[in-house]
């Protein structure tokens, strides 16, 4: 703001001493990045990019359709309470709903095929680390792999064994839509049952601490070099 200002006051005095501005040297690391840097970077954006698109498909895709199903249940349900009991229910009152409750259910199982689509891209990328791993363990030697750090303080090493650790929270959650979903195909499902159901969902509970913008996402943005930016 200080020097926005002193243009409307015409130049300024040149102190007579001016500070030096020293500007620290940046790490080896950081000036000469090898192979194995832009590897793991680039594998970390992929989970990265892997866990955020599950998040759409889990929240967007299958919300939509859960609710929808839920919701043309209910309907249906409450438009069959109206109907005398000594009558029976029109076919254009109840095939519409079912029609739309099976379409729902299609796109639920929809879902679930993307679902584990994601899961196996983590698998892939975990793996794809591990090679790296082990071919930097052959090119470079255990102890730069264990013992230097990639840019900040974390090692080769501790990056691929830390990071596999987060299958398992997501595959906890794959298994949990996946028995959502068989809770919610019967049409018989209560409304309670249901509820319950898109609760669960939407909560994703394996993952509340264990995803990766609970725990990776704040931890690259520290110890990775150009995390945003590469």
């Amino acid at each position: 703001m200080s020097k926005r200002l002193s243009s409307f006051k015409g130049p300024s005095t040149p102190n007579s001493s001016p500070a030096r501005q020293v500007n620290q040297p940046e790490s080896p690391s950081r000036l000469a990045e090898s192979t194995y840097h832009r590897k793991i970077r680039a594998s970390l954006q992929e989970l990265r990019l892997a866990a955020h698109t599950w998040d759409d498909i889990v929240l967007i895709d299958g919300l939509k359709a859960a609710k929808t199903l839920v919701d043309s249940r209910t309907e249906l349900d409450n438009a069959l309470a109206q109907i005398p009991t000594d009558s029976q229910p029109r076919t254009r009152l109840v095939e519409p709903k079912l029609a739309t409750m099976d379409k729902c259910i299609e796109q639920l199982d929809a879902v679930l095929v993307k679902l584990r689509r994601q899961f196996r891209r983590m698998s892939a990328v975990i793996d794809a680390m591990e090679s790296i791993l082990f071919e930097a363990h052959a090119t470079k030697g255990p102890q730069w792999c264990k013992e230097q750090p990639l840019w900040i303080s974390w090692s080769l090493e501790k990056f691929v064994t830390s990071v596999s650790d987060i299958l398992l929270p997501y595959h906890r959650s794959l298994n949990m839509h996946i028995e959502i979903v068989e809770s919610l195909r019967p049409h018989s499902a209560t409304f309670e049952v249901s509820k319950d159901a898109i609760r669960k969902w939407v909560d994703q509970p394996f993952l509340e601490d264990e995803s990766w913008d609970a725990i990776w996402e704040d931890l690259c943005a520290v110890e990775v070099h150009r995390w945003d930016t590469a």
